[in-house]
């Protein structure tokens, strides 16, 4: 908690520090492949926070970096080579402030930082930073229960263009089977999860940090989720549950968001007490994280259960946890 209120106290702070530091009376000028890389380096670094904190706590932090870069593209910049990674860096930026307020809720803010990341992932030519920009996208439109194949399938597009690396196109074509399995169509979900799994044998070091993280375990979870989607029990149970055994639980956020498709799937198994169980223990693992996301799943897990209060599990767990949606205004 003091962590996180730190965070808030020093984000007017950091916007003003870093505006003051890098939009000098020669902005243009400052502009250089140095200050392109310390501020990509800064962007690594901040991006691990997300490891353990929710979009709320992080947001802000976020948004001051795609700020900076902004104000310096405003300057404008000598050399077109500086401009382009500028662009590029920009873009992942705010795709990554876009995905803080889209954890958080913040759903007008994620849109437009979405928006305004692939604009600018666009006009510095970077199709898979594109891409990303509209997989993101169309994760926020499958929460607000909105169409999202066709956004979907066009970072699909994005992910085969030449150049693109490929643990960027393994990022893209995992992101696409959640589309499709939420869309009941287990044949493009299997196929894009094959393609996401080839084009992680094919990762070679050289991946952005946008999409390094997307590693075996994280690919095995999304295919566990997908399966759970579909209603495919026997398939999604034992790759979560492997999956998740090797999933720190320092990383609360996302531990507890994916086992509520372990437990959505015990339900469909008929092993209601199991699921009780990952419910219990997902709440116990996500504390006061600020992230509307397991919560919303963990109380429509916990809804399914209700039908079964006559277990004492199931009634243990109606009756010592409340799940109120996080609501912090924008």
């Amino acid at each position: 908690m003091q962590r996180r209120d730190f965070l808030r106290a020093t984000s007017a702070v950091a916007v003003g520090g870093l505006l003051a530091s890098a939009l000098g009376a020669d902005a243009s000028a400052r502009a250089s492949t140095d200050v392109v890389n310390e501020l990509r380096r800064r962007l690594v670094r901040l991006r691990k926070l997300d490891d353990h904190l929710g979009g709320a706590d992080t947001y802000d932090l976020y948004a001051a970096e795609a700020q900076v870069s902004e104000g310096l593209l405003r300057a404008g910049v000598n050399r077109e080579s500086v401009r382009r990674e500028l662009l590029a860096l920009h873009a992942e930026q705010s795709q990554q402030a876009g995905w803080a307020a889209f954890d958080a809720g913040w759903h007008d803010l994620a849109k437009a930082h979405y928006q305004q990341g692939h604009t600018a992932a666009a006009e510095a030519e970077d199709a898979g930073l594109a891409g990303n920009a509209l997989a993101f996208h169309a994760y926020q439109l499958i929460a607000l229960d909105q169409p999202a194949r066709n956004i979907s399938e066009k970072s699909i597009h994005a992910a085969q263009q030449n150049g693109v690396d490929p643990g960027v196109r393994a990022l893209l074509h995992s992101r696409a089977a959640w589309t499709f399995a939420l869309d009941g169509d287990a044949e493009a979900t299997a196929r894009n999860l094959g393609l996401a799994e080839e084009a992680l044998a094919q990762k070679n070091g050289q991946t952005p940090d946008y999409a390094a993280w997307v590693d075996e375990t994280e690919l095995a979870i999304m295919t566990g989720r997908c399966w759970s989607e579909l209603r495919r029990p026997l398939r999604a149970v034992p790759v979560l549950e492997s999956a998740l055994a090797h999933y720190s639980d320092a990383h609360a956020r996302d531990k507890a968001l994916y086992s509520s498709w372990l437990a959505d799937s015990y339900i469909d198994a008929g092993e209601v007490e199991q699921a009780a169980a990952v419910v219990t223990s997902s709440l116990q693992i996500m504390g006061d994280v600020a992230s509307v996301r397991p919560r919303q799943r963990l109380a429509a897990v916990t809804s399914r259960l209700s039908e079964h209060s006559d277990l004492t599990l199931v009634r243990d767990l109606l009756s010592s946890h409340a799940l109120h949606p996080l609501d912090v205004p924008r």
